[in-house]
This record gives C-alpha cells, structure tokens and sequence, in this order.
C-alpha cells in the first residue's frame, strides 16, 4: 500500500519471474546474428536456426551471411548492403531470400547495425533477421489483384471502344469488320474469324478474319457438323481450352489447332439478347478467336466476353436494318432515275441500250436484253462473258411463255434472273440479269426486279410506239411539203432541207416551196404557220396552194401577200402566218421580195460579205396591228449569188439574242460561199441546230445565174467529192459543155481531188482544197490546189491509176510545186 492508502502501482507491475537473458536472445521471435566485419558469423540464435535448417556447428566460424543468401541476394548484398552499411554503419528493411539448408528459401527482411571500437574501427555486425514469408505471400496477392483490375479495366476500356465503334458502323460489313478486331486487344488472342447466318440461303457465311490462313475459314451449311454451325444452332458460348476437348466435342477444330499452335478456341454466338433467355433471342453469327498455348479464362472474362457478344448481335440487327432501308431507298432512286433517264430518249433502240447501261453494274455484273417486237436485236454488256447460251434460251423461254420471271434456283449454273418485259398485255422480249453478289441474295429483291421489269417493258412499249407514231408524222409532214422543186435550167439552182423537231410527234407548219411563174420567172416561198398539228398542216397546205393560185406576172410579190389577207380571213388558222416570198427575174437578174412577219432572205453576192434582206417588210398574215401594208422590194442578182430563205427555228435559242443567231447565220453562211450547192442547206442546220431542238426548221437556197468561173474550197474529206462533182456538172451544163468534155472533165477533177486528200492531207484531216474551172469557147481548164506536204516528187507519189486517169482524160496535165500542190489539167472542147 501506499502512504496515501491506495494500492502500490510499481508492485503490481513487477513480473512474478524475472526472463532469463539468454533464452529471450535464443527464442526471441526474430532470427539474430552477429559476424565480423568480413561476414563470418560468429554468434546465432535458435530462432534463425529452426527457421533455416542449419546447426550452430554448420554455421559459426565457418559460413558468412552472404554465403547464405540467393545469388540475387548475394549480388545486391555486394553492390547495397555492404557499400550502404560501411556508409551509414545501419541498414533497415532489406528484403533478402536466404536459402536454408533443404535449399528452400526463406523471405526475410533484415536490419543491421555496423559496431566499431574506440579507434572507429569496424568490429562487429549485429543483424536482426525478420520471417517475411507471409508478408511476401501477401505482396503477391496484392500484385495479383492489381494486375487483374489492371487488366479487367483494359477489358473494359477495350470493350467501350469496340461499342462505341459498333454504335458508329452503319451498315452490317462495317460491324463485322470492328467485331472481328475485338478479340486481340480486349483478350489478347491471336487470331479471330467472324461467321454471318445467311436466313434466305440457309448458309454460315464467312465474312472477315485476322488471319484467313488458319482454320476453316469458309462459308458452310447451316446444318454443318463443324463447330461454328453448332454454336450457331445451339447460341450458346463454348470455350474449347486443349487439343484432348477439340477431339472430344468439335473434331473438325483439332487439325487446324494443331498447325497453327493455338491450343485454346473461343467460340462466341452474336445474339440480340442474353444466351441465358432464349426467348426472343435470335443468333445472328458466331465470333470464334483462338490463344496460342492453353489460356484459361477468368470468370469476368467470361462475363466480358458474352457481354460483346450481346452487344455485336445487336449492332448487327440494327445495321441490317440500316441496311435494309438503305438498300430500299437506293432501288427506288434507281428506280426513278432510270425512268426518267429513259423518257430523255425517245428511240427504241436508244432506250434499249440506256437500260442495260443502267443496269450494269450497279445491279448487275452481266446483261443481255433481247427485242422481239419493234427492232430484233440483243444488247449485252460486253465486260463479262455470258452463261451458256442454251441454258439461258431455255430459261428465256419458260419466262415468255408463262409471263413471269424466272429466279435462279438453288444449284442453278446460271444463276441468271430472267425477267419478261411485257407492256398492255404483249411479251416485248426479255432481260437477263447476273445479279452482284450481294447478302440478301436475288430472291429477296424478287418485287424489285418484277417493278423494273414493268418498268422498262412500258418504256420500251412507249418508244415502238413512238417511232411508229412519229414516222406516221413524217410522212404525212412529207407529203404536205413542196413536191419536185424545178432543176434542169442552168440559169438556177434549188437545194432545200426541212428538219423537224426533234422531240415533237406532231406534224408542224414550216414549209417551203418553189414554183415557175413563166418560163423567166421563177417564185420561191418560205412560210410557217402557228401551232403543231393536223390543223396547222392543213392550213400550210392552204396557203401553199392559195400562193400558187395568186402568183402570176402582173401580181407581183406584194399584191400576192395582199391576197392572202383576204384569204386567212377564211381560214382561221392561218391568222398570224409568217411568209417571205420573192419573185426572181432569171433574164434581167432582178429579185423582188417580201416579208410578211417572217425572218429577212440572207443574200451572198458573189464578191463581198452575206447581207439580209431587210426592207419590204410587213405585219404577219391576217394581223391587226402593226404595219400592215404590203410593201415589195427589188434587189440585183448578179451571177452567181445564193439567196437563203429559212424559218425561225434555225437561229432562235431561249439562251442568246436573235442578234447573235443572225450573227452566227451570216458567218456561217458565207464560210460556205465557194461549198458546192448541194448540200449546203443540210450542212447549215446540222451546224446551227441540235438534234433535241424543239422547233422545226426549214431552209431554201437559190443560186442564181452561171458564174463564170467556179471556184470552190472542200474540206479534206472524200464526202465532199460528190458535192463537187454535181456542182462542177451542172455549171459545165450552164455553160454549155458537151458530153463528150464534160464527163472527162468531171472524171479528172474527181481524181485530182482524191490524190490532194490522200497524198498531201494524209496526216491532217481539216485541210482545204481549192478547185477553179474556167471556160473558153476552146477549151475548159481546172485547177486542183492544196496546201499539205506530199512525199517525194508528185509524179512519184501520184504514178498510180489515178493519175493514169487524169492524163487520158485530159489533153495536158502539169504540176505547180510552188505554193503547196497545183494540178493544171485542161481539155478542148472539140475532138482530141
């Protein structure tokens, strides 16, 4: 007790026994040591002892501590421990293996203190040895946890990478293609392969893979025994972990596990729902990724793996239906479009050849459309070989007989879609079709091929239709026009063309028409009368004919319009006419003209620039306002002008001013001022016009008087060799030439014309040739000139038959080599 009455503290902490000092050193609950500074132990307590197997004899005096340690330990010892502990005389918490005597080892962790004496020299080393065995044990449980969460979050980054892709492909390939890519970086797998259940085919096809060169990487049937088609039926996850489990469950596994090394297969249905709830799930395909060696897979990622099957199943259902409604809107556009490309042609065969344009290949690959109403024929496209030409008339034959389609059956050598192209209850013919492979197949597109079928079988009605109707057109606008126009006096020519419009069905009111009054009077006309049709055909008719009843010599050109007011007060549609009319005097060379409403006359005379004729105009026929006197006007014709009467539709375009058309007119007209006659008319409008122009287009050319000496410039072009030849005829007929010269003379020309083409234009197609004749009461002379580069001398480029023509032909024949090439032939008149 204490002086104050309360217990005594120090009593009660006093042990009962006092611990002997040697027996907590040999028993303590760490290992002790004590070595000289060379390491050799010269003390050890029990504790060490039992921990490392060793005695006391084996021990002290005869081993050093780093003799005790791994070869690790031993390094680190050498480089840390003693280095650190000469340095600081202490070291804490080195992690040394120490190895016992069975050679098992022992973690620890040492501590050690450096003692010196009074000189501070180094005399001892105490060190106290800690078990660290399960302390190690729990480090590594630590580092194995860490590693899988390390790993697990890895897993899931992946994982919402590829779903994030997945949510990002639109269509079904673009889906394959990230699904397949998944396995690698979320699992480190060493290959995949991605395997699509085709519905419509009964077919597991293979679409992509990392490495196509192992496995079975191929389509198969969906009742296969291989194991792909298994998991696909079953839609349950299988993971085969050893070549042993392949041969016991999917044997057709083991060959390629064995080639490629990968001893581990996972095989992953893609579904639209858990694997666990088969109500309402649907398996789309099966991902199967592989591991070299054997890899077992941990439960989450397990849970991993069947969670990127959910979510590739449901991208994929969702991309076919993206790409199902995609697929729909692009066969209608193309629907639509290839309608309205075929109402921009008008043409059977023009239509024909557009549809299997269209057609191939973005439907598909081969085409062959065969008519057997309109125009026979076969249109094929050349960029693939067609099938067997038997089997496919076999095939072409059930569709026309029973007016349906003819789908390519399964096994099918073909695999040809034949579809008949009926229209208003008549087979036209057939299109025969090689689809593009494709994943929803022909049968699935079965109502889209039926509408196009309908679709181009009306289009193609409509244009045998359409010809028919507009040849109809023509002749009847034919017949309505100007018969034989006058020929045969040389003291004029005719040359006429009429175009009509080129998307118009309907006979229009263009016409022309020219007529001897007497004997030395010649009348030409050109007219149109407003509106299309039957009705504005007859009121053409009308006219023409109510102008050859007013035209006689005391008439004149302005009493005649004068008339014809008078008569559309009758006719109703001829209100609003246009006419230029003109009266030519062949022996005075005198025109007089009028222009009732209608284009000017463009007259070239035969030196200096076209002009139009723009005086002795008036109001159209039966107008009301304007200036309605009728006026005429006289105008000389020397030799050789050429007086061009047309119609609106040759320079009128919604898209320039009439100034410039009457521009474009005058140029062109006077380019040709030396072209031979015939044709002129022809050529004009296939210049000025276009063959879709909406307005019809009619043009008179009169050449008046002979010249008296020809001149003409052809293009290089044997076309234009005809031309010449009836235009250098009739001025010989002009000027009185008999027979006897002038088929010579038309027969050398010819010749020398044809060697200037071939020998001095032979590499430039847009050259000119330039022929002059002249006529004595002795002789007639040509030259034929060009300006191109013949080989070698002309007698020895020309020595063929040509040549040999043109100087039995002709009395003489001489060469100019001194501006390009001349040919000098001249014939007399008389006899040779």
């Amino acid at each position: 007790m204490s002086d104050s009455g309360g217990p005594d503290v120090t009593q009660e902490l006093r042990l009962p026994w006092d611990d002997d000092p040697d027996d907590l050193y040999e028993h303590a609950p760490c290992g002790y040591l004590t070595t000289l500074p060379d390491g050799t132990i010269v003390k050890v307590n029990q504790t060490f002892l039992a921990w490392t197997g060793y005695t006391r004899a084996e021990l002290v005096g005869h081993r050093r501590f780093r003799d005790l340690l791994s070869s690790g330990g031993q390094i680190f010892h050498e480089t840390h421990y003693a280095p650190l502990l000469r340095m600081q005389d202490e070291v804490r918490e080195l992690a040394f293996d120490v190895v016992c005597a069975d050679r098992s080892t022992l973690a620890t962790l040492v501590n050690s203190v450096l003692a010196r004496g009074p000189a501070n020299e180094p005399r001892a080393i105490r060190t106290t040895v800690f078990n660290a065995t399960d302390r190690r044990k729990y480090e590594k449980e630590l580092l194995y946890a860490r590693k899988q969460a390390e790993a697990a979050e890895r897993r899931v980054k992946v994982l919402q990478g590829i779903v994030a892709d997945l949510a990002a492909a639109p269509t079904e390939a673009e889906v394959a293609e990230a699904v397949v890519r998944a396995p690698e970086p979320a699992f480190d797998a060493a290959s995949s392969s991605i395997y699509l259940i085709d519905e419509e085919r009964d077919l597991i096809v293979a679409v992509a893979s990392t490495d196509p060169t192992t496995g079975n990487w191929d389509d198969m049937p969906r009742s296969s025994k291989r194991a792909v088609a298994r998991v696909a039926e079953r839609g349950d996850l299988h993971v085969v972990g050893s070549i042993g489990e392949a041969r016991q469950h999917f044997p057709d596994l083991v060959d390629s596990m064995r080639k490629s090394g990968r001893n581990t297969v996972v095989l992953l249905p893609l579904t639209t729902g858990p694997t666990d709830e088969q109500a309402g799930t649907e398996t789309l395909g099966v991902l199967a990724f592989s591991f070299t060696g054997e890899r077992k897979l941990s439960d989450g990622e397990l849970r991993v793996v069947r969670l990127l099957g959910q979510q590739a199943g449901q991208a994929l259902d969702r991309a076919r239906l993206y790409d199902d409604a995609r697929l729909r809107e692009e066969r209608a556009t193309f629907l639509a479009e290839t309608t309205r490309e075929l109402d921009e042609l008008h043409r059977l065969m023009p239509r024909a050849r557009r549809l299997v344009d269209r057609v191939v290949p973005q439907i598909a690959d081969w085409a062959q459309l065969r008519l057997a109403v309109g125009t026979p024929g076969i249109l094929e496209d050349a960029g693939a070989p067609p099938p067997a030409a038997d089997l496919l008339a076999e095939t072409e034959q059930r569709a026309t007989g029973a007016c349906v389609p003819v789908f390519p059956a399964p096994g099918d050598p073909l695999g040809c879609v034949v579809l008949p192209l009926t229209a208003r209850g008549r087979v036209l013919g057939t299109l025969s079709l090689r689809m593009v492979p494709d994943r929803r197949g022909v049968e699935a597109e079965r109502a889209f091929l039926i509408d196009l079928a309908d679709r181009a079988g009306l289009a193609l009605e409509n244009a045998r239709l359409y010809e028919q109707e507009r040849q109809i057109a023509r002749t009847l606008q034919r017949s309505l026009l100007a018969g034989e126009l006058p020929h045969g006096d040389p003291r004029f020519a005719l040359e006429a063309h009429y175009q009509a419009a080129g998307r118009d069905l309907e006979v229009g009111g263009d016409w022309f028409d020219a007529f001897l009054i007497t004997k030395d009077r010649l009348a030409v006309v050109v007219g149109d009368v407003v509106g299309r049709g039957i009705e504005a055909a007859t009121s053409m008719g009308q006219l023409r004919s109510a102008i050859r009843a007013l035209a006689g010599e005391p008439v004149g050109p302005a009493k005649l319009i004068e008339g014809l007011d008078r008569f559309v007060e009758r006719v109703h549609n001829g209100h609003m006419a246009t006419v230029a009319y003109a009266e030519i005097d062949l022996v005075a060379g005198e025109l007089t003209y009028t222009c009732a409403g209608h284009m000017p006359p463009l007259l070239q005379p035969p030196v200096g620039p076209p002009e139009f004729l723009l005086r002795g105009r008036s109001a159209p026929l039966g107008s009301k306002a304007g200036d309605t006197r009728r006026t005429e006007q006289r105008v000389r014709l020397p030799a050789g002008s050429r007086l061009l009467l047309f119609t609106d539709g040759l320079i009128e375009r919604r898209n320039r001013p009439l100034d410039k058309g009457f521009e474009v007119l005058s140029r062109e007209f006077a380019r040709r001022r030396d072209a031979p006659m015939q044709g002129l008319t022809g050529g004009l409008a296939d210049m000025l016009v276009s063959r879709d122009h909406t307005d019809d287009v009619c043009l008179l050319c009169v050449s008046l008087g002979t010249e008296e000496r020809l001149e003409r410039s052809l293009g290089a072009d044997r076309a234009h060799i005809a031309l010449l030849r009836a235009d250098l005829r009739a001025w010989l007929v002009g000027h009185g030439v008999e027979p006897d010269c002038r088929d010579p003379v038309l027969l050398a020309c010819s010749e020398a014309v044809a060697n200037a083409i071939e020998h001095g234009y032979r590499d430039n197609p847009f050259g000119t040739i330039d022929v002059v004749a002249t006529v004595t009461t002795d002789a007639v002379e040509v030259r034929v000139t060009d300006h191109g580069v013949w080989r070698g001398a002309v007698a020895d480029v020309a020595r063929g038959r040509g040549l040999q023509l043109i100087r039995e032909s002709m009395d003489q024949v001489m060469f100019d080599r001194s501006d390009g090439t001349t040919v000098i032939m001249r014939r007399s008149r008389e006899g040779r």
